[in-house]
């Protein structure tokens, strides 16, 4: 008996972070990245930057507020991509630097 997967087969190498990245909400997101450890963020990022492209590309294949759940599940992985590029690229730690207790708060989510 096969595990259900969560993302399009041409994405299965992405599928170990689908669990814990394909979140329906920004701010979801967010918690799993201040949660995360830089290791965790590094290995996502790794792996998915690279397929970004193919990923946007395969997307393109379908109306945006129609996907099926599959293709919703990847683009909520690329949208997650996005949530932790900074901390990944400049802050070298999963929250913002010298902000203290600030909040991230979006008051509209990406579409679809």
């Amino acid at each position: 008996m096969t595990a259900e997967t969560m993302l399009p087969e041409p994405f299965a190498d992405l599928e170990v972070f689908a669990p814990k990245w394909c979140l329906e909400t920004e701010p979801e997101r967010y918690d799993v990245r201040l949660a995360s450890t830089m290791d965790e963020l590094q290995a996502f990022y790794d792996t998915a930057l690279p397929r970004a492209e193919a990923a946007m590309t395969h997307l393109d294949q379908f109306d945006l507020y129609d996907l099926p759940e599959k293709e919703l599940n990847l683009l909520r992985l690329m949208f997650a991509l996005i949530v932790i590029t900074f901390p990944v690229e400049a802050f070298r730690q999963p929250k913002v630097p010298d902000t203290g207790s600030t909040y991230l708060a979006k008051t509209i989510e990406p579409g679809p």
